[in-house]
């Protein structure tokens, strides 16, 4: 049976110039201004140009998909109003008529082929959300067939934040093909923008501010109060957090940890924190057969499981969590935290702490006296991402491992570690299906096409992938989750990873504001309301 929509406004007229933007009908009477800032800005306004939460999440106020995710992170119709499974490698988009892009162009299913083919291109890091697709077909002007290679359950949740354009727009502007960050590179995409979401971008200075108005055409019920929405990328944590007590900001985050009590403490604002789906790790490269940054010239320690072994056995995670964290974060065995559909309990046991064992291995391996290995970590990108290497570094120089942290914007950061430029790396990974499959495929597969895209070390074990294969199809949640299991325990044998914790949410905002706060630390401008 098809998945009805809810009921929903039409909408009634073309999107029009700013100043009919900014006099919106559809939001309630007394709008307002709201002004939030992030550590760090979004990569672009491309929506294929980074599978990065930060740059998904601001652009889901802009652009929209086929389906997306309540504030309870479940499932519901968007650009579709409802779908079907024809057949075991079928499903069937019926998709919601009379909405228009910001520009006024009709949706139809021409988009959607478009935009499904265009995120499978070159230079789309979205690539890994269409592995399992075969084919994008339009039946009519609203429907579209979607048929996968194998039957794929979790096709609808893998597509919440895989964004729809406008194809007669793109064709326009020379924006067919998406424009590589890796690479560098830039197109009319990377600085417009052409969604059929709730709010539109009527300036765009990277790295200094981006401006939204509201959509006054949008198909569905504006339920926010604001006529105009300022971000502001502020990278010192002690200007942002000034920027809110000082009234400058609406709503900041993250906040760092050791200020959130006087956050608490101040009037007029308040603290919002949780814990967040994402799981920050280490990664450690086993690809190459000699290092590509650090001191042994003639092979690559990261490929022995004992070196792994130690540099996970060196680290204090308990250390970590109070003196780093303050106590805030939720250490962690696996890639995923408890949130994921799929996480194993039994599994999450971390091994112990024990530098006198990683002396012992790294003897073993041929390196009693350790050697030196580059690390890569942003400073703008997760909740103290800089200490938290900082700290690493500090534990394994204590069993003998020199680290030469190189520490960048998460701008340069990801343009580094995505060519596979790193020795040994930290990342944090929210999985976008909010399902284990996601990092099985995409972190922990062996790097292939459609596989294995942010395996950024090249971690590889055929068996792990034998069973990511057939977890993406299998339809039974016993036999799924045995696999899962199964797959799980093998990377964590391996020492394939070294898995932190799930770190906290940290927002900080006047009490004066309503809003959400998403358990994936993605943030929507459609519920807020400023009083």
């Amino acid at each position: 049976m098809p998945i009805p929509a809810p009921r929903r406004s039409a909408p009634v007229l073309a999107a029009g110039a700013l100043a009919a933007a900014l006099g919106a009908a559809a939001a309630p009477a007394q709008a307002e201004t709201f002004r939030w800032a992030f550590q760090g800005d979004f990569q672009a306004l491309e929506p294929y140009v980074l599978n990065e939460t930060h740059t998904l999440g601001t652009l889901s106020n802009v652009f929209e998909g086929l389906v997306r995710r309540d504030k309870d992170l479940g499932i519901e119709p968007a650009l579709a109003e409802s779908w079907e499974i024809v057949d075991p490698t079928t499903w069937r988009f019926h998709l919601r008529e009379g909405v228009t892009f910001h520009n006024g162009n009709p949706f139809t299913a021409d988009d959607v082929v478009f935009s499904l083919e265009r995120a499978a291109k070159p230079g789309s890091d979205m690539s890994s959300r269409v592995a399992a697709v075969e084919e994008v077909r339009k039946i009519d002007d609203f429907t579209v067939d979607i048929v996968t290679k194998t039957p794929y359950p979790i096709l609808t949740s893998d597509m919440t934040d895989l964004y729809i354009m406008d194809q007669e727009w793109a064709e326009e502007h020379d924006a067919v093909e998406p424009a590589s960050v890796k690479a560098g590179e830039e197109n009319y995409a990377t600085r417009h923008a052409n969604g059929t979401g709730p709010f539109m971008v009527t300036e765009r200075q990277p790295d200094v501010r981006t401006v939204f108005v509201p959509n006054p055409d949008w198909w569905d019920e504006a339920t926010h109060n604001i006529t105009e929405a300022i971000f502001t990328p502020i990278t010192s944590d002690a200007t942002r957090v000034a920027a809110l007590l000082s009234g400058e900001m609406d709503l900041v985050y993250p906040v760092p940890l050791q200020d959130a009590p006087r956050v608490e403490a101040a009037p007029g604002v308040e603290m919002l924190a949780g814990p967040e789906t994402r799981t920050v790790f280490l990664g450690m490269d086993q690809w190459r057969d000699t290092m590509f940054e650090g001191s042994v010239t003639d092979a690559n320690p990261l490929q022995d499981p004992r070196v792994r072994e130690a540099f996970y056995r060196a680290i204090d995670i308990q250390a970590i969590k109070q003196k780093i964290m303050r106590g805030n974060s939720y250490p962690a065995a696996l890639l995923i935290g408890p949130q994921i559909n799929g996480f194993d309990p039994a599994l999450n046991d971390r091994p112990a702490f024990d530098p006198e064992r990683s002396k012992e291995l790294l003897a073993e391996a041929g390196y009693p006296d350790g050697f030196e290995i580059g690390m890569d970590c942003p400073n703008n990108r997760y909740v103290n991402d800089e200490a938290i290497c900082q700290a690493v570094a500090g534990m394994l120089a204590k069993v003998g491992v020199q680290v030469n942290l190189l520490a960048q914007p998460k701008s340069k950061y990801f343009a580094k570690v995505l060519a596979f430029e790193t020795s040994f790396y930290l990342l944090g990974w929210t999985p976008s299906s909010l399902d284990a499959h996601n990092p099985l495929r995409d972190l922990m597969s062996c790097r292939e096409e459609g596989q294995g895209k942010f395996n950024l070390g090249g971690y590889c074990n055929p068996r792990v992938d034998e069973l990511a294969h057939a977890i993406q199809s299998e339809i039974d949640p016993e036999k799924r989750q045995a696999m899962i299991t199964e797959a799980y325990s093998i990377v964590k044998d391996d020492w394939g990873y070294i898995p932190l914790h799930q770190q906290p949410l940290s927002w900080g905002k006047k009490e004066s504001i309503d809003l959400h706060q998403r358990a994936d630390n993605i943030f929507e401008l459609k519920y807020v309301t400023v009083e």
